[in-house]
């Protein structure tokens, strides 16, 4: 399976995006109002600067406070994994578990074109199994 395929396969297809300048209480905000758990760093919504997520959130609280208080640039990490829409679900799963990281953004041609989680691949894993038992099952109970 390839990674355009669980692409079209969401239910949203576009990619929440923060700029670099915004607030950690708008970060915050964003997460809790699309219900994510990282929001992809971008000036222009297109290029992706970064990656932000809620461990990015904790960890920083936990070291300073006041943290609340900063932008996302203090707190994104700049070095983001990225994939590209032919790459294979297993060659990303591969990734995520290599990195221990939970969300890869999709880029084509350099521009942004959607965000892949851990629990999309889950899910679409999980379809896959499905399909093969069934289709295990229904060759097995031919007459």
């Amino acid at each position: 399976m390839k990674i355009v395929e669980v692409l079209n396969a969401k239910p949203e297809a576009g990619v929440v995006t923060i700029t670099p300048e915004a607030g950690v209480r708008e970060l915050i905000a964003k997460l809790a109002e699309h219900n994510v758990g990282a929001l992809i760093v971008s000036a222009d919504g297109e290029t992706v600067a970064g990656i932000v997520s809620e461990r990015d959130v904790v960890r920083h609280l936990h070291h300073d406070g006041t943290v609340i208080n900063n932008t996302v640039a203090a707190i994104m990490t700049e070095v983001v994994e990225t994939t590209e829409p032919d790459a294979t679900l297993d060659e990303l799963m591969q990734t995520m578990t290599r990195r221990r990281i939970r969300h890869v953004p999709v880029v084509d041609d350099g521009r942004l074109v959607g965000i892949v989680s851990i629990g999309d691949v889950v899910k679409h894993k999980m379809s896959q199994l499905e399909f093969e038992r069934d289709q295990l099952d229904s060759y097995v109970h031919q007459t």
